[in-house]
């Protein structure tokens, strides 16, 4: 049996607790990791001192096509958002995964606008 499989069972679901996936640890190593930061691989080797899990490969594995933000990249590994932001300090500290902040709020789009949109979208 293949070692990323061994945190699933088909008929059960997951058999390990995601506080063991985190190795028992409940807050990042970095601030930088709130839910709409972009995470993107630097795609550097991982160092010799680094004790990288099945779970940490997969979210790397999903990183390749680009820059992802937290909450989808948790969806897309089935992880809580609260255990993958753990995984992924551990992968910042490695120097693994680089993380960009979410875009300034002056540059989103103002609530006028969506509610323009919001409305235009119900009138069709």
């Amino acid at each position: 049996m293949s070692r990323e499989h061994e945190w699933v069972d088909e008929e059960a679901g997951p058999v390990v607790r995601p506080y063991a996936v985190a190795r028992g640890r409940t807050r990042p190593a970095s601030s930088a990791l709130d839910l709409l930061a972009n995470v993107v691989s630097t795609g550097l080797p991982a160092p010799a001192h680094a004790e990288l899990s099945a779970q940490h490969r997969r979210v790397l594995g999903c990183l390749s096509g680009g820059s992802r933000p937290v909450v989808e990249l948790a969806s897309e590994v089935g992880l809580p958002v609260g255990v993958l932001r753990v995984l992924l300090g551990d992968l910042l500290e490695y120097g693994l995964v680089s993380v960009r902040p979410q875009r300034d709020r002056a540059s989103s789009p103002t609530e006028s606008l969506l509610r323009e949109v919001i409305n235009g979208l119900r009138a069709l």
